[in-house]
């Protein structure tokens, strides 16, 4: 074996963030703590944008495999790769001067974060069930600590807990339902799972062990109902840079692993997972949607929106299509895109002393921030899927999928369900634009913005405003989408 003949090349994004990881931890054992912050940080943006570059690069690659089959580069993976670095980058620009006030901003956050895409961009490019479980484990194990990071508080302690011990569960069942898989096939290797996988009947009992096992496992990390009980007290208890973080990327990573698992490895057994999955979206849309109404917290609230939309992301895998798995893909960006603007604003609110949670916060809001009260409004309508907003074609695309799949009474539930969501969606705006604000309100008692840095300031406005100025070519985008998705195995 040579090392030409490892390709190399191929996992060049993982390489940089990892190594770019061990360069912060040194410049914070040896430089002094006043230089630290200026050398990280920059550091961490060139390592993320340089990762998500590199994943451009092998776009029009084709397929190509490294490490010995453990890795694959192909279209999709490229997209979801640069997604995750390009977000991440996101969130570190929000997330900075309010993790710095709280004593959150240390070499120990930038290099989780980093080891956390690293992880993530492991899973995308996963061609093994060894090297999928390794990226999983990595990026739980990055979460699990910086929702613990913050020592002093009681909350982060109980939801970095609660993740952990009910994240280790999942692990478990996941890995159990692997390691039938192992033992029916006889194979860890993906490719090889799906060109064994039509030798076994959909009946057969450990081949649906199996799938139920690795189902519950997947559905847990996306937290979808019933899995779906740690998200909003995790959402809650953590900081709010975290939340940022845990509810936006991880997704794309999330998707990746759907795609990998079901769609490729399991692709011959679609009648064996798909009635699970249509279950699970309809639950998740009608539990998220309707529980959110009654929260009194932003965090809460958008932890049960996310349930919600993490149910519809469902319904394009259903018929097993890839006209669904590309729907699903666009969804995903989309909604990566809505929720860090949509957590974006909330850190731009909260100042040193203060937790922009409560929903009475945004009372007013148009009143004396008029910039962030017209961000917001077009979040909301893009989380409810309000035209001409993108969360509103991504919306539509699913639906489209899952209908032309046959599952007509699963879409009637989630049109049903999408118009009770609009109701909190709809509720935050007529909070800003038509309450008045209280008399002691701590979002307005301040003086405009001065704690922002003018990066986020325009980083936000064009995170949010593309959900709009994006509409026209919302086709293209779906198109450009659709030929990343044209490279994977199974299409």
């Amino acid at each position: 074996m040579t090392l030409a003949s490892l390709n190399l090349w191929v996992i060049a994004p993982e390489i940089l963030l990892s190594v770019v990881a061990c360069l912060v931890l040194l410049i914070d054992l040896f430089l002094p703590a006043d230089r630290r912050p200026g050398v990280g940080y920059p550091l961490a943006l060139f390592a993320l944008l340089g990762a998500a570059m590199a994943s451009l690069m092998g776009l029009d690659n084709g397929s190509m495999t490294a490490l010995n089959e453990l890795v694959i580069s192909d279209g999709v993976g490229a997209v979801l790769k640069a997604g995750t670095g390009i977000g991440t980058a996101g969130v570190l620009i929000y997330s900075r001067e309010y993790a710095r006030v709280r004593g959150l901003w240390r070499a120990e956050y930038l290099v989780l974060i980093l080891f956390a895409v690293v992880g993530m961009m492991t899973m995308i490019g996963a061609n093994h069930l060894l090297t999928l479980y390794v990226g999983l484990e990595l990026l739980a194990l990055c979460l699990y600590s910086m929702i613990g990071m913050q020592r002093d508080s009681v909350r982060a302690a109980e939801a970095a807990m609660k993740y952990f011990v009910l994240g280790a569960l999942a692990s478990g069942i996941l890995l159990y339902g692997m390691s039938l898989l192992y033992g029916l096939t006889g194979s860890l290797s993906l490719a090889e799972l799906a060109s064994s996988s039509g030798s076994f009947a959909p009946t057969n009992l450990p081949l649906l062990t199996a799938v139920v096992l690795i189902v519950a496992g997947l559905l847990f990390k996306l937290g979808v109902v019933p899995f779906h009980m740690w998200v909003p007290d995790v959402y809650d208890g953590s900081a709010t840079s975290t939340t940022l973080f845990l509810s936006s990327v991880p997704k794309l990573a999330a998707f990746a692993i759907m795609l990998r698992l079901l769609a490729y490895g399991l692709g011959d057994w679609v009648s064996a997972w798909q009635d699970m999955l249509a279950i699970a979206a309809v639950l998740s849309i009608s539990v998220g949607n309707i529980v959110a109404i009654a929260q009194t917290s932003i965090k809460r609230m958008l932890g049960y929106s996310t349930i919600s939309h993490m149910g519809f992301l469902l319904l394009g895998f259903l018929g097993g299509t890839a006209h669904g798995y590309s729907a699903s893909l666009s969804y995903v960006v989309i909604y990566t895109v809505i929720t860090l603007g949509a957590f974006g604003i909330i850190l731009l609110l909260s100042k040193p002393q203060f937790e922009s949670d409560a929903l009475s916060d945004l009372k007013g809001l148009n009143h004396r921030r008029p910039g962030l009260a017209f961000l917001m409004l077009i979040v909301m309508f893009s989380l409810a899927g309000v035209p001409p907003t993108a969360g509103f074609f991504a919306k539509l695309l699913v639906l489209q999928a899952a209908l032309e799949n046959g599952f007509l009474w699963t879409v009637i539930v989630a049109v049903v369900m999408a118009v009770v969501g609009a109701f909190y969606y709809l509720r935050v705006v007529k909070l800003m634009y038509f309450d008045l604000p209280d008399q002691d309100d701590q979002v307005l008692s301040a003086p405009e913005l001065d704690h922002v840095s003018t990066a986020a300031r325009w980083v936000l406005t064009v995170n949010v405003l593309s959900l709009v100025l994006v509409v026209p070519w919302i086709g293209n985008l779906v198109d450009w989408l659709t030929r990343a998705l044209g490279t994977f195995g199974r299409l």
